[in-house]
């Protein structure tokens, strides 16, 4: 098996990481608004390449000591591979870097691989958001890791 690579975000991955998106979210971001963050001096995206390949990336952005996750996606033939555990280790650490005091994030109450990660990365549930998700509505856990 090819080995993973965390890299920053990059022009050259956003086709590929549109796709992923399509894959993975019934509201998916586009391409365009992938690429607007590439700009955003609070934003920190990363892709994770196998084989040059973008198949992954996640998302965060960073106001005083508060980093919120926007986004973990993995393309459905890399998951279980620790992919997601990887991009989530690299937001963190980036978190730190840039000061945040914690890690904060949403995620569908049926989404329980996701839920699992992110349990067994130190997230705890933090509060509810009822009705936050659309197509299907959906309620949506908070979920928060303090450094």
């Amino acid at each position: 098996m090819e080995e993973i690579r965390i890299v920053p975000m990059a022009e050259s991955h956003l086709d590929a990481l549109a796709r992923i998106e399509k894959l993975c979210f019934s509201q998916p971001w586009s391409r365009a608004g992938l690429r607007d963050e590439l700009t955003n001096p609070a934003a920190c995206f990363l892709a994770a390449e196998c084989g040059g390949a973008a198949v992954g990336y996640a998302g965060m952005f960073c106001a005083a000591d508060e980093c919120y996750v926007a986004n973990v996606a993995v393309h459905p033939d890399f998951r279980g591979r620790g992919v997601g555990g990887r991009l989530l280790r690299a937001l963190e650490e980036s978190a730190k870097e840039r000061g945040g005091a914690f890690l904060s994030l949403e995620v569908r109450e049926s989404n329980l691989p996701a839920l699992a990660l992110y349990r067994s990365h130190g997230f705890v549930r933090a509060g509810l958001r009822k009705n936050f998700y659309r197509e299907p509505v959906e309620n949506a856990l908070i979920l928060t890791k303090y450094f």
